[in-house]
């Protein structure tokens, strides 16, 4: 059982039988990919998706059931993990233990988002040194797609928004080039293609979900070995222009960024303690759970990019 400290930081509060590792008052990051490292998957580099504890996606356990109700009602868990609790029940294959002199906002932002965008750099395109990257959307996600990139050895990076205020923000990350489409009455591929000698880049991350923003992400990479992959969901189904496949792109489907919670969150943990990655660029804004209808006005302001909720 976990405790709330923040959103996406939790105090082990007691420790049901047959855990190991983890002792009550350890500060964890709760994730919503299981690692059991006994499976399959887990103990392949093809996929993050355990086998033994797979994602849910109907707010349910693995058995049907649910461990919340509200007045006789039941509630779903998101994700499984259900971090907006006060307290949660959680398998330990979804816990990753960290310092506890860690900043707690550094370790709310590592369970998702700027880790999301990072892992899809480095475990789903695998990005090379010497090449050129589009980013679409540069919230937490496509910041740490920049930043994955960059450290990557990328030496164009483009981040792509419709907000100016976040020229700033992807430059602090590593981008070197920004476009504003609201800026322009060309396409955003045509923009890109500008940007990289008319040939377009080597990788496209699309963080937004926004279904015409896919098919640019697509015609924003190079003919015959372009490679996009996607994160953001808005809608379940969208319509794909399959001839910008058909000329040797591929398109790949990316959940946490290809991340494994015990094997990979580690990796980038180390290299934020080093200061390696500033995860306090991401902060944008702070307030307390009693507030957090707030958030709602906070996420239309220029300046958003992330928001901590604490208690």
């Amino acid at each position: 059982i976990l405790y709330y400290i923040n959103n996406c930081c939790r105090v082990v509060e007691s420790i049901g039988e047959g855990v190991t590792g983890l002792r009550e008052g350890d500060l964890v990051i709760p994730a919503f990919i299981a690692d059991c490292k006994t499976c399959e998957t887990c103990m392949s580099e093809k996929t993050n998706l355990c086998l033994k504890y797979p994602l849910s996606y109907n707010g349910l356990m693995q058995d049907g059931s649910s461990r919340m109700s509200i007045r006789g009602q039941t509630a779903y868990h998101a994700f499984s993990c259900s971090t907006w609790c006060q307290y949660l029940v959680i398998n330990v294959n979804f816990l990753l233990k960290i310092d506890p002199k860690t900043p707690l906002p550094d370790a709310s932002f590592l369970s998702c988002g700027f880790s999301t965008g990072y892992g899809a750099t480095w475990k789903e395109a695998m990005v090379q040194n010497g090449s050129s990257v589009a980013v679409f959307g540069l919230g937490a996600v496509g910041l740490g797609a920049i930043k994955g990139a960059k450290s990557h050895g990328a030496i164009k990076v483009i981040g792509i928004d419709n907000n100016p205020m976040k020229a700033a923000k992807g430059r602090a990350f590593g981008m070197t080039d920004f476009i504003n489409p609201g800026e322009s009455d060309k396409s955003i591929a045509e923009l890109v293609k500008d940007l990289t000698a008319g040939m377009g880049v080597d990788y496209s991350f699309e963080c937004t979900g926004v279904p015409r923003l896919i098919n640019e992400a697509i015609q924003s990479t190079k003919l015959g070995t372009g490679k996009i992959i996607q994160m953001g969901v808005e809608e379940p189904n969208v319509n794909i222009n399959i001839i910008g496949l058909l000329i040797g792109r591929t398109l790949k489907g990316s959940i946490f960024g290809g991340l494994k919670a015990k094997t990979d969150l580690p990796i980038i943990y180390s290299k934020c303690k080093n200061r390696e990655i500033q995860l306090d660029e991401l902060l944008s804004h702070e307030i307390k759970l009693e507030e957090v209808n707030k958030v709602f006005e906070l996420l239309k302001q220029p300046d958003c990019v992330k928001i901590l909720i604490k208690i």
